[in-house]
């Protein structure tokens, strides 16, 4: 993996966060975790929609070059399943940024990346462990079980989507960090 792919898969999640922070910083007014979506940041009409939706497009494309390199450091075709279908995912979060709420394919590109990201994950944990790494299998099986009741559980009792939004996306910047640490430290420097 080059160094510019490391880097840019530690800065996806941060980039994506910083913009959903500033966005609800920018629209404390009447954004209320319990009762909207982080979805209701970037809404077509809203002023300042941009700074959601710019750096969920931005953290995408950062996370997709990312996982391309990560397809170069596994070593059998269920974890490069998994990665492709974590990479779809990652453009359907893109595609969240460039259909923000109010146009029609907002809907399904919004459940395209939990489903695509989430079940990607999953398979690409099962493909480690079937490599030999049977701790983030585990722990992929586990975040996938637990991180969906959550959000199902969230979903059913709240009036907004938010917070079963902010399991996703905390389950899969979870997985993300998880499996750089375990296989990026004290791995030989990445290429230039």
């Amino acid at each position: 993996m080059r160094k510019s792919q490391l880097l840019a898969g530690v800065l996806a999640p941060i980039v994506a966060l910083t913009g959903i922070g500033t966005a609800i910083l920018i629209n404390r007014s009447w954004w209320r975790l319990t009762d909207n979506a982080i979805s209701d940041l970037g809404k077509l009409d809203l002023p300042n929609n941009w700074v959601l939706n710019v750096s969920l497009v931005v953290s995408a494309i950062m996370a997709i070059y990312y996982a391309v390199g990560l397809v170069e450091e596994v070593s059998n075709t269920v974890e490069k399943l998994g990665i492709g279908v974590f990479i779809a995912g990652l453009a359907f979060l893109a595609l969240i940024g460039l259909f923000p709420e109010g146009t029609s394919p907002h809907y399904y590109v919004s459940w395209g990346f939990f489903i695509f990201a989430s079940l990607g994950f999953l398979v690409t944990g099962i493909g480690m462990g079937l490599s030999g790494e049977k701790e983030l299998a585990v722990f992929s099986i586990a975040l996938f079980t637990v991180g969906w009741a959550l959000a199902l559980w969230a979903k059913n009792s709240f009036p907004g989507i938010a917070p079963a939004e902010f399991v996703g996306v905390f389950g899969v910047i979870a997985w993300h960090y998880t499996v750089m640490w375990k296989k990026f430290r004290g791995a030989p420097r990445p290429r230039g």
